[in-house]
């Protein structure tokens, strides 16, 4: 079982105290706020340091190997370099982390009880285990961070001509609430097993049977899903940065090989996390950064050979 060795921090006794009595609601409460609590982005912190190194450092010689190369640029700053006659193709592809899911509520009020838990394991303090987070769905938090995405997607000119959906239920509910606009349309909305999250040995992680994600999805097309059962997930290991980056990069072919120009995918953070760190190339530090939930990226792709693999 791969371990992390990067605790989940302590929290202040007055920090705890805050968010305790945050989370406290009153018949006059008003609504919830779907910004970020200071626990979250605690969590968030010691939780994407998880994610960089000698693993990551792997994965980037794995993907020098690669027939391809793909370079990220915010949509809206692409350099005239970008434009090159070696260029296969160009994406312009809206990122999505779902919104807030179950596991990350009660991940959020284990570490503002001072609930230390080591990551990956089996320990029963580590709320990514806990039985009831089995392919965790939206809270209300979550919902209402997907559905504020809404304002943006519809006004994103041109819009989407594809949705690419995680296999996930939170990415599924996310999905369908960001993009909702265009359910009904001719835009087709598809899930994609490659881009569900890093996934083993967490139980949040884990993806119901196809056969229910359809019957509770049905303007989803689960065509392309080859298993119904869940054949990835392993409760004894999580994936390795090499086999959750091979998924991007099949991913990042598939996509090439699509004739939309513009995409929706909703996926994950450690699956974004290893995208923009370990596969992609990119120089601004900003696409680096942790998806928080409900947190959409705008990102022009530059597919070209890998000369280097020639």
């Amino acid at each position: 079982t791969r371990k992390s060795p990067w605790p989940v921090p302590r929290l202040s006794s007055d920090l705890r105290s805050s968010i305790i009595l945050r989370a406290m609601p009153s018949v006059a409460s008003p609504a919830p706020s779907i910004g970020h609590e200071e626990v979250t982005l605690a969590l968030s912190k010691a939780e994407s340091a998880q994610h960089l190194g000698p693993e990551l450092d792997a994965l980037r010689r794995h993907v020098s190997r690669w027939g391809l190369r793909v370079r990220a640029y915010p949509s809206s700053d692409v350099p005239r370099d970008a434009k090159r006659e070696d260029v296969l193709c160009e994406k312009t592809v809206h990122f999505v982390r779902h919104g807030q899911g179950f596991h990350n509520l009660l991940a959020d009020r284990a570490a503002a009880a001072g609930t230390v838990w080591e990551q990956f394991s089996q320990d029963p303090s580590n709320p990514y285990v806990a039985p009831e987070v089995l392919d965790a769905p939206l809270t209300h938090k979550g919902r209402l961070q997907a559905l504020s995405l809404r304002a943006t997607t519809e006004s994103l000119a041109p819009p989407p001509s594809l949705v690419v959906l995680s296999t996930n239920c939170r990415a599924l509910q996310t999905g369908v609430l960001a993009f909702g606009h265009l359910a009904g349309t001719e835009v087709p909305f598809l899930a994609h097993e490659a881009v569900r999250e890093e996934t083993g040995a967490h139980v949040c992680d884990r993806r119901r049977p196809i056969d229910q994600q359809a019957a509770e999805f049905p303007m989803v097309d689960f065509g392309g899903v080859g298993e119904n059962e869940d054949e990835m997930w392993r409760e004894e290991r999580r994936e390795s940065k090499t086999e959750v980056g091979t998924r991007i990069c099949e991913f990042l072919e598939w996509l090439r090989e699509r004739e939309e120009e513009v995409v929706g995918v909703v996926s994950h953070s450690g699956w974004l996390m290893t995208l923009f760190n370990g596969v992609v190339e990119t120089e601004t530090e900003a696409l680096k950064r942790w998806f928080q939930t409900g947190e959409m990226r705008s990102v022009r792709l530059v597919f070209t050979k890998n000369i280097r693999n020639i």
